[in-house]
């Protein structure tokens, strides 16, 4: 079986930083003083792009978007213009990241809460490129498959009925719609308009809330995964609970029976909210 493979330093991850509550060693929060951030690469008010100052795994180029100067805040707290200036901001550098020519992989996501993998609490997303793995082994189409439960402006969430790992899983998916252009010009990302941006942003914003309720407890922990699929847009919402033995030792996947109920509730919470 074919896997992307890559070296982790633990000597440099030793040292970094924990300040999500449950972790042992908790320091104070790295990105909450403003003056001491290094290697900054862009800013939008307070969203800030920087270099990764424990660059982990070799070889790679690491990057951190820190989404807000507000500290243990999470997206379900932010103003709507918040998220969307976020998400406008992430795509944007992502996609200019996987069309330098410098990466033939380049990851987009985020760790929320003690399971997913994460260990700074202050609200953040991660950008890395990889020079060596191949993007064709990150995903399979059909895990972006799913019953719709809303579209507009090109934008489709859907809960996944092949899902990664098990559980409930949720994926917004770009059409052609949500472009300027469809010339992929081989399989180079296209940057999606900011409109169809901006209908992404509220969803994951509203399936985050929908999510942190309906689970309701007090690790709850979840990550955010974007992929490049053949040029368009692909996001993932994945809520983390201990890992299924099955998919760990068998690489075996559980699909709820309760799939269709998940959508329905999503689809009515987002009525309540006001989507259309």
């Amino acid at each position: 079986m074919d896997i992307n493979i890559i070296d982790f330093d633990t000597t440099i991850g030793k040292k970094k930083p924990r300040t999500i509550a449950g972790i042992q060693n908790t320091n104070d929060c790295p990105f909450c003083n403003v003056a001491d951030l290094v290697d900054i690469i862009d800013t939008d008010g307070n969203i800030i792009l920087l270099k990764n100052k424990y660059n982990v795994m070799d070889p790679s180029t690491q990057l951190v978007l820190i989404e807000t100067d507000v500290c243990k805040s999470d997206i379900p707290d932010y103003p709507r213009e918040q998220i969307r200036r976020v998400m406008n901001f992430g795509i944007r550098h992502w996609i200019e990241m996987l069309n330098s020519g410098q990466y033939r992989s380049v990851i987009f996501f985020k760790n929320y809460g003690p399971l997913s993998g994460g260990t700074i609490q202050h609200p953040h997303m991660q950008l890395v490129g990889y020079p060596d793995l191949a993007p064709e082994l990150m995903y399979d189409p059909s895990e972006f498959e799913g019953i719709t439960i809303y579209t507009a402006k090109g934008v489709e969430l859907n809960t996944s009925t092949s899902p990664r790992i098990g559980f409930s899983e949720y994926n917004i998916v770009l059409s052609e719609e949500a472009y300027s252009s469809t010339d992929l010009n081989g399989k180079c990302a296209l940057l999606p308009k900011e409109d169809s941006i901006n209908v992404l942003a509220d969803l994951l914003q509203e399936t985050i809330a929908f999510m942190k309720d309906f689970f309701r407890r007090p690790n709850f922990s979840y990550n955010i995964f974007f992929y490049n699929v053949d040029g368009q847009l692909r996001a993932k919402i994945m809520p983390r609970f201990a890992t299924p033995p099955m998919f760990v030792g068998y690489n075996i996947r559980l699909r709820p029976t309760s799939i269709p109920t998940f959508a329905e509730n999503l689809k009515a919470h987002l009525i309540k909210k006001g989507f259309k």
